[in-house]
């Protein structure tokens, strides 16, 4: 029936048509399995198998003749609309949730092509996807065609018309940018940052909504997830206009300013990393008044402080750019950090003589020889405050460490999380491996609604 279908023309009478998604509905339309890890860690694609499906010899069968009916030059939308209608689509949307990756992925091309010719039910799968998406974000959880959905929303969105309609703005708002709190972000990060980019593209005046949202979303203890915000972060400054950019550029480089703070150095060193963006750094030059104040108190203390090498050098890197920008700025941000943190070390003092006199006069009271530990605990909390010839070593050291770090970075291998080494179902590989792919890659539909 696929071979007919394929190459022959003229087959798809008016009586082809109910048969066909009878047929697709009969054989796959059914309730899905239990899942094989509904409360434990979420599924890690480099590490973790999926579950196949036992019925696929038959169910791609089924997935093979359904989507070149779609895809026959002879298909006719306006009879098939009788039967390929609200109700099937919705069934056919309950299937994503399959463990299955080759069932998701000729669901994932039927969907695409369902939604490309069938004008009427463009706004119900729209309207349904975000259900799914509402239900994952504050409900389940749990939902494994989420990077699926995705992908289509990714080729629906290339094609939306301007101005942007604000349903699809909202949507932006109240079901993109939450999906970057869910826990399982890693498992669809790509296809949601490509859909966050494209709505940028788009429309510029969203940017400082979007990058205001993923600030308010910035994981706190999570440091592989905090890399993935760094990349997308990095994607959305690749197309962001000078004038967004003014908006955002004091919350989002505090942010910056923690993360080359961070004990991880993998975090810090994707920070770091903004450094060798060309387009990055005229943003910076034009805002260095701005930004410079936010980020040197931040790169002098773990030019000293940070325990990885490979981040010292990234940050002497940063330092020398930072000069080279303007000599009197970064003269005047270290004068500043000098002076602020001689204000410190004052306060410290004095708290620390505060202490002292309290502890005096409790050694004065009649009941302190019953009391008292006998011993004055004084605890100093002064902070290393840079002196001139600090100054001045930070600007030599500066000049050769950055040179001699970026060629440090090149040389040693970069660190990476180490993979536990588990044995590999043979089948399942074997199984995915012989899969071919619907399309490889989803087209965008023009959407003129």
């Amino acid at each position: 029936m696929v071979e007919y279908i394929t190459h022959n023309s003229d087959v798809l009478t008016e009586a082809i048509y109910p048969e066909a998604v009878i047929m697709f509905s009969m054989n796959l339309f059914r309730t899905l399995p239990p899942s094989s890890n509904p409360t434990g860690a979420e599924f890690d694609p480099e590490e973790d198998e999926p579950t196949l499906e036992a019925a696929w010899p038959h169910l791609q069968l089924v997935y093979e003749f359904f989507l070149r009916f779609l895809e026959s030059p002879d298909f006719q939308p306006n009879i098939a609309k009788k039967y390929i209608d609200q109700k099937f689509v919705l069934s056919l949307l309950e299937l994503f949730d399959s463990e299955d990756p080759r069932e998701r992925d000729f669901l994932k091309t039927i969907l695409h092509r369902i939604y490309g010719k069938f004008l009427g039910l463009r706004a119900y799968i729209r309207r349904q996807i975000n259900n799914i998406f509402y239900s994952f974000i504050y409900e389940t959880e749990h939902h494994n065609g989420i990077a699926e959905l995705l992908e289509i929303l990714g080729s629906i969105i290339n094609g939306f018309a301007l101005p942007l309609k604000e349903e699809h703005k909202m949507f932006l708002i109240r079901v993109l940018l939450p999906l970057h709190k869910v826990k399982s972000l890693s498992v669809y990060h790509p296809q949601l940052a490509y859909c966050v980019v494209q709505f940028l593209e788009k429309d510029s005046s969203l940017t400082e909504p979007v990058i205001m949202g993923l600030l308010k979303f910035w994981p706190k203890t999570h440091s592989p997830k905090e890399v993935m915000f760094l990349n997308e972060l990095e994607e959305i400054l690749d197309v962001i206009e000078p004038s967004e950019f003014v908006k955002v550029q004091e919350p989002l480089f505090r942010q910056l300013a923690k993360c080359v703070s961070s004990p991880h150095f993998q975090v810090a060193e994707r920070a770091l990393y903004y450094w060798n963006n060309e387009y990055i750094m005229s943003l910076i030059s034009d805002n260095a008044a701005k930004i410079l104040p936010i980020m040197f108190p931040a790169l002098y203390k773990n030019s000293k402080s940070h325990w990885n090498k490979t981040i010292h050098g990234l940050i002497y890197n940063a330092l020398k750019l930072f000069m080279e920008m303007n000599q009197k700025l970064f003269d005047d941000c270290t004068q500043q950090y000098k002076a602020e943190k001689q204000r410190e070390k004052y306060k410290l003092k004095e708290r620390d003589e505060i202490w002292q006199k309290i502890e005096v006069l409790a050694q004065q009271n009649p009941q302190f020889m019953l009391f008292g530990d006998g011993g004055v605990g004084v605890f100093s909390m002064e902070t290393d405050t840079p002196t001139a010839e600090d100054i001045q070593l930070l600007k030599k050291t500066v000049e050769s460490e950055a040179s001699q770090g970026l060629k440090d970075l090149k040389k040693d291998k970069v660190l990476m999380r180490r993979k536990s080494e588990l044995p590999q179902d043979v089948y399942t590989i074997k199984a995915l491996e012989a899969h071919k792919r619907a399309e490889e890659y989803l087209t965008a539909n023009q959407e003129a609604l």
